[in-house]
């Protein structure tokens, strides 16, 4: 009896055959499994899904099919992987929040960003979107290699047209054996206009793009969820080598409410952060004490959007919590990029211009074989034309030849023999109908000869020339672009470790406003033109009840601000920094920018661009008391804030200049009072010191402006009822500091008191902005100049209730290219950067 075969031992090297083993499956998860091809940017069973739904005829204009149909489809035709695979793949393209730009159009429940998982397939519905049909488009003009499926009863794209850069638009994700990728998505309109750019490159200038002109077009991801991405270095290293780590922060706002507590809002979270865990880290860190300050958490997001809310204790610091929220949990997370993609079935590693590259190649290809599929096909049909006319050139005969022959390959032959026809020209005539006989037929078989002659020579024009053929390409990009374009959803924010930010923020003058309660914002200088005096002004601010502009200056983006609240603290930023926000925009809440404490205000801003030796700071207080401090003094101004004054009881600053210690000082009080005394009066002290009299103040009197006598040859004085004046800088003469000073304006019921103050010249124009928000810009020159004891002439037509809030200086450049540079930067601004108002010989740029 013969052994059992199944029986047999076989020895085998264990290390040879784990070698093997592994390698196949290594292969076979790497290159038919785990990675996208840089081509299509998809994985195969993304692929397969796709062109599953192609051949149901599942598109955007037909209703929605079930999906448990079409995971059946594709497994049994092309994925033989399980259905739970297929139906994850197909509900991850649905998923707006999970893909940039869904290549599905999902119907029912799809999960959601709190991680729950889509209903079962038999419950669910799709169709392909309509920018997933630019995947598959003229995927039947043989654009693309097919090769059998797994049993070889179904053939299958080895690659999708893709008609746009889907690796880069969608990103993708993957783990495969030894190696992984992770892909961000971005704008579509950045990536095609960056493919447009190196096409351009080639058809004008006959070059290679490098990847610096990339970069200027390609500004990063641009994740479905929003979210804010945290300097450019790491996009710059991941789009240089194909690897690099962005940090992505959740947008965050913090609130007031009117009982005083602070709330911590969360509008938009970074990519692949679930919600409801999130949620709960939060809640553990509360419970666990690792942070404090934090009463309650809720979760307010609806189809309108996310909000979560993270309420306060009242004496809580929110700046703190928030930074120690984005420490300890997702908040604020990193995207690991490995830009791994499959190149003729091989992984590589790749950065930004070769992805562009190869996808450009695949495009060339594409549009090459759409091109030539389009010439075969038009040569095919203009071929059978010629055949007709031929035939109805001669059509006595024709009929003569059918007529007499026995059968139809007969007549073929008796055709082909008379006429020199090919054997389809033959057939057509046979197959000819009655109706081609008459003169409309005939005038319509001759235009579409003519047509297809023109189309053969545009497809042959086309195939000969490289540079008209990317021209096709960049025609047909630009429509998708132009189609399906969006703007960005990511932000790319200021990275305080990435010194490198600040070189790509330009140079430029900018407006800063700040409303009493707080609200920042940065406005280009343009949004507001020169006026009439007496007219109603332009809307400068949406603000809210009891709340209007209380700071107006100009700056540029490069100078620091420096932040003085009525506790006597400083704070600092950089211009840039404050969002900018439209001209009607309320803006950003300070709170969100500095870290103050509860119950601290702004009272004084001032920008300062250098601290240097020489130079000092002269602050003055409500109640008429002024300090001088040396700027270097200032210099190191710490994230929590610094001393700067101290101050008494019911006593605030109101203004700070920058000095050299040669200037006069002007003090002007609300009831018309104004002294002018020298700077050298008062003594340099240090930053807590409380400073010295600088007027001596009558009853229920306060100071409520602080100029230098070089910066204008006038004083204008504006009242809180819209009235004002210039007076020359002559009629006043310096006196000793802590005196009461003379009267420099006429209070009457008409003008109301003092509201703002400033040093002029006649050239200089001004903003005057109301408790409305309403801003109005003039020429000083049109304002009259009075003596000392006068009321004014109306500046600004003002409603009943309405009052003045405060006035800025501006200034144009003599070059003639419009800027805007308060008084309070004057003093710093070289005459190279801006047209001063004072001697720079005597005042060099601090």
């Amino acid at each position: 009896m013969e052994d059992n075969v199944f029986d047999q031992v076989h020895d085998v090297d264990l290390k040879e055959t784990m070698e093997k083993s592994y390698i196949a499956y290594s292969m076979s998860v790497i290159a038919s499994r785990a990675l996208p091809d840089v081509r299509d940017g998809l994985k195969p069973v993304q692929r397969r899904i796709l062109y599953s739904m192609i051949e149901l005829n599942n598109g955007p204009d037909k209703p929605h099919r079930k999906c448990a149909r079409i995971v059946g489809d594709t497994m049994g035709k092309y994925h033989p992987h399980g259905d739970s695979s297929i139906y994850g793949s197909l509900v991850n393209m649905a998923q707006e929040w999970s893909t940039r730009y869904p290549l599905v159009d999902g119907h029912g429940n799809f999960g959601s960003v709190d991680g729950d998982s889509a209903a079962a397939m038999r419950y669910t519905e799709a169709r392909l979107s309509k920018i997933s049909m630019e995947m598959t488009a003229d995927i039947n003009k043989n654009t693309v290699d097919f090769r059998p499926n797994f049993d070889e009863t179904e053939k299958e794209p080895v690659v999708l047209p893709s008609r746009y850069p889907n690796l880069l638009v969608n990103g993708t994700s993957g783990i495969a054996v030894g190696m992984a990728t992770n892909i961000p998505p971005h704008n579509l309109c950045e990536v095609i206009d960056a493919v447009v750019k190196i096409i351009d490159n080639i058809i004008d200038h006959d070059r290679d793009t490098n990847m610096e002109e990339i970069l200027d077009i390609v500004k990063g991801p641009d994740f479905p969820t929003g979210a804010e991405i945290l300097g450019t270095r790491g996009i710059e290293e991941a789009y240089r080598t194909g690897r690099g780590k962005i940090r992505v922060r959740a947008v965050t706002n913090i609130e007031t409410l009117p009982n005083g507590k602070s709330q911590i809002i969360v509008t938009e979270l970074p990519y692949m952060v679930n919600k409801a865990r999130l949620i709960e880290k939060v809640a553990d860190l509360v419970k666990d004490k690792r942070i404090n300050g934090i009463t309650a958490i809720n979760d307010h997001s609806s189809r309108e959007g996310m909000r979560i809310c993270i309420e306060l204790r009242k004496d809580a610091n929110a700046n703190v919590i928030l930074n120690k929220l984005y420490k300890h949990t997702q908040l604020q997370d990193t995207f690991g990029v490995i830009m791994l993609a499959l190149v003729n079935n091989q992984p590589k590693v790749l950065n930004l211009l070769e992805v562009l590259n190869l996808y450009l190649k695949h495009q060339e290809e594409v549009v090459t074989r759409r091109t030539q599929y389009d010439l075969n096909r038009a040569e095919e049909r203009a071929h059978i034309l010629e055949g007709l006319l031929k035939a109805l050139d001669n059509i006595d005969r024709v009929i003569k030849i059918i007529r007499g022959s026995a059968n139809t390959p007969e007549a073929k032959e008796n055709l082909i023999d008379e006429f020199e026809l090919s054997d389809a020209q033959a057939q057509a005539i046979v197959d000819m109908r009655l109706r081609a006989l008459t003169g409309l037929e005939r005038e319509k078989l001759e235009n579409e000869y003519k047509d297809l002659m023109e189309k053969i020579d545009k497809y042959r024009a086309i195939l000969g020339d490289r540079k008209l053929l990317l021209k096709v390409i960049r025609k047909e990009i630009m429509e998708i672009s132009d189609k399906y374009g969006d703007d960005r959803r990511t932000s790319i924010g200021f990275d305080e470790f990435d010194i490198s930010m600040e070189d790509l923020i330009p140079r430029e003058n900018t407006v800063i406003t700040m409303t009493k309660l707080g609200y920042i914002k940065r406005m280009t200088v343009d949004n507001f033109h020169s006026q009439n005096r007496g007219g109603k002004g332009i809307k400068g601010m949406q603000t809210i009840d009891d709340d209007y502009i209380e700071e107006l200056l100009m700056t540029t983006t490069h100078h620091y601000l420096m932040f003085f609240t009525n506790m006597g603290k400083v704070y600092r930023l950089k211009a840039y920094e404050i969002p900018e926000a439209s001209r009607t925009a309320r803006g950003t809440a300070i709170i969100n920018l500095i870290q103050l404490q509860p119950g601290e205000n702004i009272t004084a801003v001032i920008p300062i661009r250098e601290y240097e030796e020489g130079y000092y700071l002269f602050m003055a207080t409500k109640n008429g008391l002024v300090k001088k401090t040396p700027i270097t003094d200032y210099a190191n101004v710490r994230k929590t804030g610094l001393a700067a004054i101290a101050l008494r009881d019911n006593d605030e600053l109101i203004e700070v200049k920058s000095t050299d210690s040669k200037k006069d000082i002007i003090l002007v009080t609300k009831f018309g009072q104004c002294i002018r005394f020298k700077e050298t009066d008062v003594r340099s002290t240090g930053r807590v010191s409380m400073g010295v009299r600088g007027i001596n103040l009558l009853d229920q009197d306060e100071v409520i402006g602080m100029q230098l006598s070089s910066q204008g040859d006038y004083l204008l004085f504006v009242s809180e009822k819209g009235l004002g004046k210039r007076t020359s800088m002559s009629e006043f003469t310096p006196q000793i500091r802590g005196g009461k000073g003379v009267k420099c304006y006429k209070i009457a019921e008409r003008t109301g008191n003092l509201i703002g103050v400033k040093a002029v010249n006649s050239e200089n124009e001004v903003m005057i902005i109301t408790t409305e928000g309403i801003i109005i810009r003039i020429q000083c020159d049109d304002i009259s100049v009075l003596g000392r004891i006068t009321s004014g002439v109306k500046l600004m037509n003002l409603s009943e209730n309405i009052y003045v809030a405060s006035i800025a200086k501006v200034r144009d450049k003599k070059d003639g290219v419009a800027a805007a540079v308060s008084e309070e930067i004057i003093e710093e601004m070289s005459e190279e950067e801006t047209d001063t108002d004072i001697d720079d010989s005597e005042t060099p740029e601090p």
